[in-house]
């Protein structure tokens, strides 16, 4: 069996090598017709675009991204071309928690906002957005949930509308995926109409797709103080981002939200379980993640030692100070851990 596998996925190697010897690692925004020609299975991120124009005439039966979302996957191709694929549906949703607990610990200590006496907005309340619902709740803010399609599906929960979201929330986060057509498209949601609306310049926080959010009305609403901060992980055009803007937002991080290694082996695990399942094989082993350094000493506070673990306010420096590096940021991550090794709080 031949596999071919965009190089920046991580853990992955040791599993695949038990699975075939015939394993090729490509940076995937380079993975190209030529190289998939006589592939069997393609395990992807979402750098690479995998459509016709990549697949027509390949071997390829199987397609798997480890990622969350799919926008880079012509579904409709696929089921044409009689070629199964899947995503990796919550599995780095405790990651992105992760990086929006932090967000909100910042919010408290630099930029004083109690957060017992907010309201954040929580736009799409899937895996990653009822955690972070979850989350917040427990750290005394009042939540609002915003998900038409659940809430037209009857699904068990309160909703609120996107005005409700507008007026009475200090703190926006989006969490849907990237769609265009369909009653609820999602593609510039955010848009100079939506900054214009708000009522309380809100901190809008954007961890799901670059486009939800208009990028250029977003700087607008930056500059015309509309809204009073930005946490950016997620741009339209990466890695060529709106260079203004990153300057003007609070945080700025190059797509890693969801990057913990605890999310990357999650991905790697429904990955290699969904390969052998098509193929007919037996699951090798389970990845995990790597343990921070031995001598690593939790903190005591809970937010101290959510900090600890993860402080966004690195990333954004390590992007701010070289924004042309964003693809490198995200290629060469550097090891990030939801919890305390050795059982620690």
């Amino acid at each position: 069996m031949r596999i071919v596998i965009d190089d920046k996925i991580p853990f992955i190697r040791d599993a695949i090598s038990r699975i075939t010897p015939d394993a090729v690692y490509l940076k995937g925004s380079e993975i190209g017709p030529a190289d998939v020609h006589d592939a069997d299975a393609l395990i992807v991120r979402t750098r690479t675009r995998c459509d016709e124009t990549l697949l027509k005439g390949s071997s390829v039966k199987f397609v798997a991204t480890a990622t969350i979302g799919f926008d880079h996957i012509d579904a409709d191709y696929m089921s044409r071309a009689g070629i199964e694929w899947m995503s990796c549906p919550g599995c780095n949703a405790s990651s992105v928690e992760q990086y929006l607990h932090s967000v909100l610990i910042l919010l408290k200590r630099q930029k004083g906002m109690r957060l017992e006496s907010s309201t954040i907005g929580i736009v799409g309340c899937g895996h990653v957005g009822s955690k972070v619902a979850k989350m917040a709740a427990g750290m005394g803010m009042r939540v609002l949930v915003c998900d038409p399609p659940r809430q037209e599906r009857g699904d068990a929960g309160t909703f609120v509308t996107m005005k409700d979201i507008e007026e009475q929330c200090d703190v926006i986060t989006f969490h849907v995926p990237l769609t265009k057509d369909g009653p609820h498209p999602t593609m510039h949601m955010a848009d100079a109409a939506f900054f214009s609306r708000l009522v309380r310049r809100p901190v809008i926080v954007n961890t799901s797709r670059g486009a939800v959010a208009d990028n250029a009305a977003l700087l607008d609403a930056l500059i015309y103080n509309k809204v009073s901060d930005a946490v950016i992980d997620t741009w339209e055009n990466e890695p060529h981002i709106n260079l203004q803007l990153m300057d003007r937002a609070w945080i700025a991080t190059p797509h890693i939200a969801g990057y913990s290694a605890d999310g990357k082996a999650c991905a790697d695990n429904m990955v290699i379980s969904g390969l052998c399942r098509h193929f007919g094989i037996k699951v090798p082993c389970k990845v995990e993640p790597p343990e921070l350094p031995a001598g690593f000493v939790a903190a005591d506070d809970t937010d101290d030692l959510c900090l600890q673990l993860y402080n966004p306010l690195d990333d954004s420096a390590r992007l701010k100070a070289s924004p042309e590096k964003f693809e490198e940021l995200r290629g060469n991550y550097p090891l990030r851990r939801e919890a305390a090794p050795h059982g620690m709080p």
